[in-house]
């Protein structure tokens, strides 16, 4: 794996113009055009750091010249490999030549603030509050039938990368990867036709809640959860049967070993009726009484 200390004649590095170096507290820095990135070690772990056009030598810069927390890092190498990534997108943004134009309109998410062009018919729009794209009706048949929206608007969040898919010309190579990954997660059928390979557990949360519901659709499973003032070491909790929720579900209460309910699935804790028993006693939640179903 690449670290900082092999970084310094790395071809790659140099056709990115990319500039490495220890800062003057000792952790790893890095320079990409206008953006400079550091890797921050606390005693919690490291994560990722970044400033816009610090001036200087980068020898000279010190951790309150960083402003910015751009998430976890495992080690030096992931530190490089996201330089090394930062710097690929912004070269892919400047040959894509995006054009940047003030765009009066009404969009789902408020009046349309700023636009930023892709391509013909194809604009991307920012508001006070979210944003998404909006497709010429030509440009979004384009999009396929699993992924399209008849609208024509797609938010920022998820459903922008069904444009990145269906226009992959106009977007960056990190673009791509993530609404790839966007995709298998949201979009877990049509991930597997275009990939022509199933998705195994793990690696499709979309899929994985899917068996999840399918298998635990008459079991009991929690909604909410509080540590219980009355009973040492316990958890109260409020259970549903199965996934879907609506207005007048009957609900049971129950009491889990705290230490258990902690090691709770991504989909939430299912009852285990043979195990875990009704309570009725005094309840830890505000207004509610000691009754059960």
């Amino acid at each position: 794996m690449p670290t900082l200390t092999n970084q310094q004649n790395d071809p790659i590095a140099d056709a990115l113009g990319i500039e490495f170096a220890l800062s003057a507290e000792g952790f790893p820095v890095a320079r990409t055009r206008e953006l400079v990135l550091a890797m921050i070690t606390t005693p919690k772990g490291s994560f990722l750091a970044s400033t816009w056009r610090a001036a200087g030598s980068l020898c000279a810069l010190k951790r309150e010249d960083f402003y910015r927390h751009d998430g976890p890092l495992a080690d030096e190498a992931a530190f490089v490999a996201c330089v090394i990534e930062t710097s690929e997108h912004q070269r892919d943004l400047h040959d894509l030549g995006r054009v940047q134009a003030r765009i009066g309109c009404s969009t789902p998410w408020g009046t349309s603030q700023s636009a930023t062009i892709y391509g013909p018919g194809i604009v991307s729009h920012a508001t006070a509050g979210h944003g998404g794209f909006h497709l010429s009706p030509d440009r979004n048949i384009v999009v396929p039938s699993s992924l399209r929206n008849d609208t024509c608007w797609y938010e920022e969040d998820v459903e922008w990368s069904a444009v990145a898919h269906a226009f992959p010309e106009l977007f960056t190579g990190f673009e791509r990867r993530t609404a790839d990954e966007i995709i298998r997660h949201s979009w877990p059928e049509f991930w597997e036709r275009a990939h022509g390979r199933p998705l195994v557990a793990g690696e499709s949360y979309g899929k994985d809640w899917q068996a999840f519901e399918k298998i635990h659709a008459d079991h009991w499973i929690v909604t909410s959860a509080i540590f219980s003032e009355h009973h040492v070491g316990m958890t109260e909790v409020v259970a549903r049967r199965g996934t879907e929720r609506k207005f007048g579900d009957v609900e049971r209460r129950y009491l889990i070993d705290s230490s258990e309910y902690a090691g709770r699935g991504p989909f939430g804790f299912v009852i285990n009726e043979a195990r875990h028993q009704l309570y009725e006693g005094p309840s830890s939640f505000v207004g509610r009484s000691s009754s059960a179903a």
